[in-house]
């Protein structure tokens, strides 16, 4: 080999060499071109999309706001409608009070009971049920407040032009008498004659407790018996003369006091009186079955009612007083229901 070969090889691996650097070298360029011209498509493509979104919500404010001035005009709108509601509404609410005072006031110059002659039996009714109210709440007079309903009944039943209102007054009137009715005798008068039956009964009691049990006396006691009386000195029994008057007196004034609670219906003086004519009892006479039984009788009077109890008294004077004292209500129009 010569040496200008040897020399032309060198040189043609270094041109070798060269072009393919410039070839990776072109290679790179390309990549990175694509690489931007990739890149500033997707920036441009971006900025298009926040283009779009800026004109949406540029557009949905738009309507937001479009939105708003109509809430605001409608609320608006509202706020008149319902202030010409309140006063259409006050308005009318005027024309109904003054239609209500106009028909009470024909309905008072219309109504037939409005007149003096009626308002004076009406008065005449209260009078006659506040009098049998009083007589038997404090007199304890069932026959006299009998008649006051009595007459209070045909005082009522005898109105020309009786109101509506009146009919419950006289059904009210007609329990109030069948509650009278069913009361029976007076309590008062039943005490009386059960005390004057236990005082009429006294004296029939045994002075001396008969001596059951006891030993046959000795000959001696028997010939003492008339100087010397022998008797336990622990006995409760008042048994000398003077004893037993000062005892029967005492008695008689209980007994007078317990008549006064009666008639005073004076329940607790009454229990009082006759807690002292019991211990009265058991110092004047001795134990026995009458005693007993006198003292049963006098514990069963004791717990005696002296007032009658009638929980309807009064019920009709009170729904007359309340019905009266109240407005007139107008009476319906023939077309009302």
């Amino acid at each position: 080999m010569t040496e200008t070969s040897v020399a032309s090889q060198p040189r043609a691996r270094g041109s070798g060499r060269g072009a393919v650097w410039l070839l990776a070298l072109a290679l790179v360029l390309l990549v990175v071109w694509g690489g931007w011209r990739w890149w500033s498509a997707q920036e441009q493509m971006r900025m298009a999309d926040d283009r779009d979104l800026d004109q949406h919500l540029q557009a949905l404010e738009a309507r937001t706001a479009r939105l708003r001035l109509d809430l605001r005009a409608q609320s608006q709108r509202l706020q008149q409608a319902e202030a010409t509601n309140r006063v259409l509404r006050d308005e009318l609410l005027g024309l109904g009070q003054r239609a209500a005072i106009l028909e009470d006031d024909l309905a008072a110059v219309a109504r037939p009971q409005r007149d003096a002659a009626q308002a004076l039996r009406l008065d005449e009714v209260e009078l006659l049920l506040a009098q049998g109210q009083q007589r038997l709440q404090l007199a304890g007079d069932q026959d006299g407040a009998h008649r006051a309903y009595a007459l209070a009944a045909q005082l009522l039943a005898g109105l020309e032009h009786p109101d509506p209102g009146l009919l419950n007054l006289r059904q009210t009137l007609a329990q109030e008498r069948a509650a009278l009715d069913a009361l029976g005798e007076d309590p008062r008068r039943t005490a009386a004659g059960r005390l004057e039956a236990l005082a009429a009964a006294l004296p029939a009691l045994p002075v001396h407790a008969p001596a059951a049990g006891q030993p046959a006396a000795s000959w001696w006691q028997r010939a003492f018996a008339r100087l010397v009386e022998v008797r336990p000195s622990d006995g409760a029994l008042a048994l000398e003369p003077a004893d037993r008057a000062a005892g029967l007196a005492a008695l008689q004034l209980e007994l007078t006091l317990s008549r006064v609670a009666i008639e005073r219906r004076d329940e607790a003086g009454l229990r009082e009186a006759l807690d002292r004519v019991d211990a009265w009892l058991t110092r004047l006479w001795p134990d026995s079955a009458g005693l007993r039984e006198r003292r049963a009788a006098l514990a069963a009077l004791r717990e005696a009612p002296l007032s009658a109890s009638l929980p309807s008294l009064g019920s009709t004077l009170e729904q007359l007083r309340r019905q009266r004292a109240s407005p007139p209500r107008p009476a319906a129009a023939p077309g009302e229901s």
